[in-house]
């Protein structure tokens, strides 16, 4: 069976919106799908590393509040940036500097941080969980452009026309 030449021409024009189609879907997952995803996980590993400053933090609270320490002067080494320490004494070391968030500090009692650092650890808990649920949304839409894509690069149009109307 010969192809017609309109039929060659409508193979040809139905080749080309294929590959259109599959370079929009490629563009849609390079440039959308794959940095959203990227953004996500990067904001979830910065919710976790927030809430190992606090859990970290309230380690350090109960080693100072124990009574030999809490009652007399701390002496300590502060890092003051690219792991370069110096040392300081805390002259009462019953209330700490809390960062409370967007860089501002607020000064409690060790039992007020506990009870913050506990609140604000189980607040920064369910936003990884979100951002984790986010991701892997991302990640099944992914899947599912990947699938259509391979689908999509399958087809093939020299196969001969079917008849639409047969029951």
């Amino acid at each position: 069976h010969t192809h017609t030449q309109t039929e060659v021409v409508i193979a040809m024009s139905d080749e080309q919106a294929l590959a259109d189609k599959v370079r929009e879907y490629e563009r849609f997952l390079n440039e959308r799908l794959r940095t959203d995803l990227r953004t996500a996980l990067e904001q979830r590993d910065a919710v976790f590393s927030e809430i190992s400053d606090f859990l970290r933090l309230g380690t350090v609270i109960t080693t100072i509040n124990k009574p030999d320490i809490v009652s007399r002067e701390l002496k300590t080494r502060v890092d003051l940036g690219c792991n370069f320490y110096c040392q300081a004494r805390v002259p009462d070391p019953s209330k700490i500097l809390v960062c409370i968030g967007y860089e501002f500090f607020l000064e409690m009692t060790l039992s007020e941080a506990t009870a913050f650092i506990k609140t604000r650890a189980e607040h920064l808990q369910r936003r990884a969980d979100e951002l984790s649920d986010k991701a892997n949304k991302i990640k099944a839409t992914i899947k599912l452009v990947l699938k259509a894509l391979q689908d999509l690069q399958q087809l093939d149009f020299t196969a001969e026309p079917t008849d639409h109307n047969t029951f």
